[in-house]
């Protein structure tokens, strides 16, 4: 039974309830209680009557009347204000039971005497702090009693109730302790739960004194009253929410901070309500949001404080539920308000950590907060990215650890330290301990590259911090030296190349500031003396230059030389520091002991002494010794011989091998003594016998940098590395080359001997006609690129005023003619004269694009850019090519271009024969395409119809270097198979009567004369010669051309004269047996294309003379400067190099392999089968991409035979050049190769390759059989050409 529905009854009705004598009666044994007893005997006689009411139940109606005189008669003002506190307990004990006896009805009707009794019951509760009081059992059951009957609920009845609450309140929540069991808690709740939730409501006062308890320094005074009030809050949380609120409105947004004490602390209380339940704040909430826009930069700070602990603890899920209040949180990220900005970045941390969804939303205002103007913000920012990172990396996004990444480079010293200090340590978590996997670690791979690269800057700050991050997190200085290497080894392999670049510098710096500190003490050993002190002056300067502060530090460096002066042993330990054999543990030593000298211990922090520790933390070989390399060495030799770890470091073993030995390479300069031992030189000698260049190329620099005592202290070493040194020097790259030289210079002492047997046997210059982009001189580049520059120039120009042009096109002209060696002192290599005849060809053609400087070409000089396409290197005729067909099928270049194709009929691979076919194709298919799509061409018919190609194909035929005697049959031979390369693709179909369109025009040059040597009658002789080939071929070829032309052909006046009255030329300059040879008889026999690109010869030209710097004239007179001499030579020696058998682009010339005819056997197409195979990885475009070269040459077979051939003496020394050999001169050979002739198709000889060997080249008769087998081996599947390139 409680009182929490109970009314008091009228006074009357309880008065009459009284003994019939008028006496109080109390229990049996228990005499009356008055104030004349004594206090023990006063105790003695309530203990009996506490043991009555507790036995006594509701149910005890005659007791209830009995004892109703004694229950009033205990709440008089004797009991409850008497002294004796035991007396005070048990009065209460009393009262408690009697209001459980007669609930629900009191039997005390005066408000005044109930608020006495209840605050008397209050006031005894204070007995329940000491648990070790004899009476703690009484005060607990009172406790329990007035919990259990609610019997604080009587007081709602009361007008000033709520004092009895507040004090109830009060002492509740004081006496609370940890001796407290939760008994004692939980009759405490109910007792205070029921006031509140059965209560009309909470009055301010008694709020406060429940919310005090939260606020923190009453919470760190007593844990236990603010678990009670937790608790209790919890329970009473429906009713108490509106109470809150109310309290919440006045003081934030009604500003009354007078209604209570607790104003102050109101965002202390929010947030401790949060915790508790977020249920109490529903209604405060958007009121934090109204203070969120308060004009106050204070007010806004606190809200922000505030709302940041309940957005970041751990099991909030506000901002989700609670949009609108986080999308204002955010935006005080960007407040005007610096403080709040801070605070801001601030909790940014504590939301990533237990909010990683909130990332996203976080992400923007991180990114602004990056780039604030306020150092402190763009601090906290780092460092709230960072902590969250170190904390788990999946909490960061990429765009995060960006803003860390850009602030490295931030204009404030202190905010670039924390960002690299913070990026080296999730480096060293999460890739070098990998503490959360592979995924991680690939994650923040890119950090290490990033710090490296901050070496580049200017500051000596930002190089000194980047050295003690490498020194303590990228490769930890503290690890065993095998983990330290391997460390080293694979972050090294690793690394991009800038990365790389910023390492080696590092390195160099040190091993440069270490020798400045090494000359130092060798001035400290010289006598004293006035350059001494100067010399010793500059010293220091430089040294200071190295350390943070140069200004400062300067006197501090001076202090140190003073104390290096006065004391010997320090500068026994600094010299043992930095020689060259001091180990890393004796470094460490040598650090430790330095340091403890120049401490001082009345001095905590020391600036001079942290001056000396950035200097020795940076001279000291923490990392590189004997030990080390030896430990570098091993992991090497495990990648050569596969049982490293490579594929798991993210390493493939060819980096790992490649990186490891351009590690050795740099620590060869800066600790070459470190490499002295047999062991390391071993496995150097391994790596120089690897096939990749660049290994080999880096072994040999090591040995360079290092090998300065293996000739007296490891004669075993030095007697396998010279002759490993020799063949790189002879056989190796150029790098390689160069190396060995400087190598065997830098080791050996009898290096003129060594030197002289290298020279010796490379004595013969490199005869390659082609080599890669990256060999080629920059002598040799500088002038392809100025002759570009001159061509582009005079394009911009497209004007001939001041003669340039015509300068340009003799210097273009003799580069030609000199085969690309315009001095002629044969100090140039063939592959770079090959570079200079393919770009004055290409910039012949490029002129001719343009109709200003298309007109002073002359025909001398055309002819000449023309005979590029025969040129004897492949690359130069492959690429010639391309420019040639990209130019025509643009329509970019006039007609007469599109003869020059028909000199391909003589190119050696079909390939080349099949690509210049194809673009015949498609040039003439474009032109007619244009002329049917374009009615206006129809004006242009001269330079657009591909009939017209005619007369420019004779003329330039008649002008082939090769086409000596107009009545040679061979010679006839090859001018038949040009004219039909082109006329085949020309007389495909007859359109508009085409056949009897070009016989005509043939016909009608028979009329004319050779403008360009119109007097010369052989030249004229040599036109209608070709003119003859030309019918004979046309007639034969089709039976449509004896009908009439539809018009007459116009020839072009630069190459022809105009037809002269009365002149007819009716004989035929090729008798009958020559028209029938050439039209039945057999394949001529041919060498192979031995030169090309000749200089024109023709007979009574003037020698060629190169233009004086006062000529200014048109270079009209070409024809007369060539000379006749040169074109002569050519011919002579490359008939001598058909006799031999040269094989193009090749180094050393060898003879032509006989080979008996067997069946089934082409030789030639073995050989052009084999020149695509061996070609097939030299094919370029004007693209730029690089072009690599075959041993063997572009166009030669590689041919592995048993037999023996003729050896009938060396073959000639002769220079070989350029241009095609002349069939007159190979008659000789005619009949002794008969044989082999018979199976040769259109006349072309095979050319074997050379066999290199240490003795000299060897040929032999290749057998039949072994030679059918290569060829189907060696058979690639044939390309397709691509046209469009």
């Amino acid at each position: 039974m409680d009182f929490s529905t109970a009314q008091p009854k009228p006074a009357t009705a309880l008065c009459g309830v009284v003994s019939a004598d008028g006496k109080i009666a109390y229990p049996p044994g228990v005499k009356e209680i008055t104030d004349k007893i004594t206090t023990d005997e006063m105790i003695k006689r309530l203990k009996m009557v506490v043991k009555t009411f507790m036995d006594m139940d509701q149910d005890s109606e005659d007791e209830k009347q009995q004892y109703l005189p004694l229950a009033l008669h205990l709440a008089s003002e004797f009991f409850l204000r008497n002294p004796n506190k035991d007396v005070r307990l048990l009065v209460a004990c009393c009262l408690a039971d009697i209001f459980r006896i007669y609930a629900p009805e009191a039997p005390y009707t005066s408000h005044d005497k109930l608020k006495d009794i209840f605050l008397f019951i209050t006031r005894q509760l204070k007995g329940l702090e000491d648990t070790k009081s004899p009476q703690f059992n009484r005060y607990f059951y009172l406790l329990e009693n007035l919990a259990w009957v609610k019997s604080y609920n009587i007081c709602f009845e009361l007008e000033d109730c709520n004092e009895i609450f507040i004090q109830l309140f009060r002492t509740l929540f004081s006496v609370i302790n940890n001796s407290h069991n939760k008994k004692v808690q939980m009759h405490m709740l109910d007792l205070m739960s029921s006031i509140i939730m059965e209560g009309d409501g909470v009055t301010q006062e008694l709020l406060d004194s429940i919310l005090i308890n939260l606020i923190p320094a009453h919470k760190n005074l007593n844990k236990q009253s603010f678990d009670l009030a937790k608790v209790l809050l919890k329970r009473t949380v429906q009713t108490i929410e509106a109470c809150i609120a109310n309290f919440f409105n006045q003081v934030l947004v009604l500003g009354r901070s007078s209604v209570s004490d607790l104003s102050e602390h109101v965002f202390d209380l929010i947030q401790e309500l949060f915790a508790i339940d977020p249920h109490l704040l529903l209604s405060v909430m958007p009121q934090l949001e109204f203070k969120l826009k308060s004009n106050d930069g204070e007010e806004r700070l606190a809200v922000v404080r505030l709302l940041a602990k309940l957005f970041g603890s751990k099991d909030s899920d506000l901002a989700t539920q609670n949009r609108p209040l986080w999308q204002c949180f955010l935006g005080r990220f960007n407040d005007i308000h610096v403080p709040v900005r801070l605070e801001s970045v601030k909790f940014a941390s504590h939301c990533l950590m237990n909010h990683p969804d909130l990332a996203k939303d976080l992400t923007e205002y991180l990114k602004v907060r990056s780039h604030d103007p306020e150092e402190a913000i763009r601090h906290d920012v780092i460092v709230t990215i960072i902590t969250a990172a170190k904390r788990d990396l999946a909490l960061v996004n990429d765009q995060l650890l960006g803003f860390v990444r850009e602030r490295t480079l931030d204009k404030r010293w202190r905010v670039r330290k924390e960002a690299m200090m913070g990026l080296a340590q999730l480096y060293k978590k999460y890739c070098l301990h990998g503490e959360a996997g592979k995924e991680a670690a690939e994650k923040v791979s890119w950090i290490k590259d990033k710090l490296l690269h901050i070496y580049y800057q200017n500051s000596i700050d930002d190089k000194l911090l980047v050295e003690k991050i490498f020194a303590q997190y990228l490769v930890p200085h503290n690890l065993e030296t095998e983990e330290r290497m391997k460390c080293l080894y694979y972050l090294y392999a690793s690394l991009d190349p800038n990365a790389v670049k910023a390492l080696n510098e590092m390195w160099k710096c040190q091993n440069m500031l270490r020798s400045h500190v090494r000359e130092l003490l060798d001035l400290h050993k010289q006598p004293t003396s006035e350059a001494n002190c100067s010399a010793m002056f500059g010293k220091l300067m430089t040294i200071a230059k190295n350390l943070p502060d140069p200004g400062k530090a300067q006197d501090f460096v001076k202090k140190f030389n003073q104390v290096l002066g006065d004391d010997e042993k320090l500068r026994s330990q600094l010299e043992l520091l930095i020689s060259p054999t001091c180990s890393c543990k004796q470094a460490d030593v040598c650090v430790r002991e330095i340091a403890r000298k120049l401490a001082n211990p009345k001095q905590p922090t020391n600036p001079f002494l942290e001056m000396v520790k950035f200097l020795l933390e940076r001279i000291a070989p923490v990392h590189i010794d004997s030990e080390a390399i030896s430990a570098l060495v091993k992991l090497m030799n495990k990648s050569i011989e596969g049982t490293a770890d490579d594929e798991e470091e993210g390493v493939s073993p060819d980096t790992a091998i490649r990186s490891g030995l351009e590690l050795l390479k740099v620590l060869s300069f800066t600790h070459p003594t470190s490499f002295h031992s047999a062991e390391t030189y071993e496995s150097l000698l391994q790596c120089l016998r690897m096939e990749d260049d660049k290994v080999a190329e880096a072994a040999i620099q090591i040995f360079r940098n290092t090998g300065h005592k293996i000739e007296t202290d490891l004669p075993q070493i030095r007697s396998t590395l010279i002759p490993i040194l020799h063949q790189k020097a002879k056989r190796g790259t150029p790098h390689q080359a160069k190396q060995a030289v400087h190598c065997i210079h830098a080791i050996f002492t009898n290096k003129e001997v060594q030197l002289a047997q290298i020279f010796e046997s490379t004595g013969e210059k490199n005869g390659k006609l082609w080599s890669p982009d990256e060999e080629v001189s920059p002598e040799v580049l500088a002038k392809v690129q100025a002759i570009k520059l001159l061509v582009r120039w005079l394009l911009g120009m497209k004007n001939n005023q001041s003669k340039s042009a015509n300068s340009t096109l003799r210097l273009l002209s003799a580069m030609l003619v000199s085969e690309g060696d315009l001095t002629e002192q044969k100090r140039i290599s063939k592959s770079d004269m090959s570079r200079l005849r393919l770009a004055a060809g290409s910039a012949i053609m490029k002129l001719a694009q343009e109709p200003c400087y298309h007109e002073i070409i002359t025909p001398e000089q055309f002819q000449l850019c023309a005979l590029v396409i025969n040129d004897e290197c492949y690359q130069v005729r492959q690429i010639f090519a391309q420019k040639l067909h990209k130019a025509l099928v643009k329509l970019l270049l006039p007609l007469e271009y599109m003869a020059i194709f028909a000199l391909c009929a003589k190119d050696p691979v079909k390939e080349r024969r099949a690509h210049a076919r194809q673009c015949l194709l498609k040039n003439i298919s474009i032109r007619r395409e244009y002329i049917k799509q374009n009615p206006m061409a129809t004006e242009k018919l001269l330079s657009l119809l591909p009939e017209y190609v005619v007369p420019y194909m004779i003329h330039l035929l008649a002008h082939d270097p090769d086409f000596t005697r107009s009545q040679d049959v061979d010679q006839l031979r090859d001018i038949k198979e040009c004219l039909w390369f082109m006329l085949e693709v020309l007389m495909t179909k007859n359109e508009n009567n085409s056949h009897a369109f070009m016989k005509k025009m043939a016909e009608n040059i028979k009329l004319t004369r050779d403008a360009q040597s119109p007097d010369e009658s052989k030249t004229n002789e040599k036109l209608y010669t070709v003119c003859d080939v030309a019918l004979c071929v046309i007639n034969s070829k089709s039976a449509l051309c004896n009908a009439d032309s539809p018009k007459d052909p116009v020839l072009p006046m630069k190459f022809f004269t105009q037809p002269e009255k009365d002149f007819c030329n009716d004989k035929s300059y090729i008798s009958e047996e020559t028209r029938v040879l050439l039209l039945t008889g057999k394949p001529k026999p041919a060498g192979v294309l031995g030169a090309v690109n000749k200089p024109l010869s023709a007979t009574g030209r003037k020698p060629y003379v190169r233009s004086t710097g006062t000529e200014t004239g048109s270079n009209i007179n070409v024809n007369s400067e060539l000379n006749p001499s040169t074109g002569n030579r050519s011919r002579e020696q490359s008939s001598e190099a058909a006799e031999t058998g040269v094989s193009e682009n090749e180094e050393n010339p060898v003879r032509i392999i006989s080979v008996t005819p067997v069946k089934n056997i082409d030789p030639v197409k073995n050989k052009e089968i084999n020149s695509e195979q061996a070609t097939q990885g030299n094919i370029s475009s004007d693209r730029g991409k690089k072009r690599t070269v075959t041993a063997a040459g572009a166009e030669n077979i590689q041919q592995k035979t048993d037999e023996k051939v003729d050896e009938s003496g060396p073959p000639p020394t002769s220079k070989p050049r350029r241009g095609r050999r002349p069939k007159s001169e190979s008659q000789g050979n005619a009949t002794k190769n008969d044989d082999i002739n018979k199976t040769i198709s259109k006349g072309r000889k095979r050319a074997a390759v050379s066999q290199e060997s240490p003795g000299g080249l060897e040929a032999g008769n290749a057998k039949a059989p072994k030679l059918q087998d290569l060829a189907k081996k060696a058979a690639p599947a044939e390309r397709q050409i691509d046209l469009q390139r």
